[in-house]
């Protein structure tokens, strides 16, 4: 299997001064998503957790949403012309009588590791009815501290990053602050979908009382990859969108950018943050 990270040689040059040393590099490897055997999407990834990603893709698109509905997840092998496996391939098996999505050509997905659904015909063909309706969860509050305190956490806990500088991560925290899990993945929306897919994997789904963390921005693909999990919150430390935010308002998603120290920015669902003057103090 890929390893998550590959050295290279590099050209440094320091105040002038060239020399050459071995950089570590965060890897990147397409990853072709089958249902039933047949192709569904590609997703330029790094290696790692790849059948979580590809159940947590399947729960974004509506396909999936408990544990089990899924049959089996398997590396295909003989995915070169020489027959071997080169782990790049996998085949998600639903459990019988789970409905097959249409696949056509139309329906079929080629992500790149910066936009999760750039291949939808339309926007429409993203508003996917979610099974979790966020506004009939039990009501989840926060306090601005709270969500401040995060995204120290999340840093922390990047040990890739550390090594390459080239990996972008999501965090699913619990209401109190505590990190549940994180994964890391040169596509935002691949981590999140790391942490969807093991969340389905462990029968966790629906995420109601959780809040999702993503180390850039808030895209429309991330905001309806929390709705389709039912999460209530999603925090980004940079800017969203302006469909992540109408798809935040929508469907009722607490929906936070720019969340640096004690500044953020609430665009959607302000009635899950705890204004009072104890909380702000």
């Amino acid at each position: 299997m890929g390893r998550v990270t590959e050295r290279r040689r590099v050209l440094r040059i320091r105040s002038g001064a060239p020399s050459t040393r071995p950089d570590t590099l965060v890897a990147e490897e397409p990853l072709e998503i089958r249902l039933n055997g047949r192709p569904l999407a590609i997703t330029m990834r790094t290696p790692g957790d790849d059948f979580a990603l590809a159940a947590g893709f399947l729960v974004s698109e509506g396909v999936l949403g408990r544990a089990e509905e899924v049959a089996d997840i398997v590396y295909c092998a003989g995915a070169t012309a020489d027959g071997s496996n080169t782990y790049n391939v996998v085949d998600v098996q639903l459990a019988p009588g789970v409905p097959v999505p249409d696949i056509t050509l139309e329906r079929n997905v080629y992500t790149t590791s910066s936009c999760g659904l750039c291949g939808k015909a339309s926007l429409d063909a993203v508003r996917t009815t979610a099974r979790w309706p966020i506004a009939g969860t039990p009501p989840v509050r926060v306090t601005p501290a709270l969500l401040s305190a995060l995204p120290d956490q999340l840093r922390a806990a990047q040990r890739v990053f550390d090594r390459t500088g080239g990996l972008h991560a999501a965090a699913l925290f619990s209401t109190e602050g505590e990190m549940l899990d994180l994964r890391e993945d040169v596509g935002r929306h691949n981590a999140v979908d790391k942490l969807v897919g093991r969340a389905l994997q462990s029968g966790q789904l629906p995420l109601s009382q959780s809040i999702l963390l993503v180390s850039g921005r808030a895209s429309f693909e991330l905001a309806q990859k929390a709705v389709m999990a039912g999460i209530p919150l999603l925090a980004a430390v940079s800017a969203p969108s302006s469909l992540a935010v109408d798809l935040a308002a929508e469907s009722g998603l607490t929906l936070v950018g720019f969340l640096r120290g004690a500044s953020m920015n609430v665009y959607a669902g302000e009635q899950r943050l705890d204004l009072t003057a104890e909380a702000v103090a």
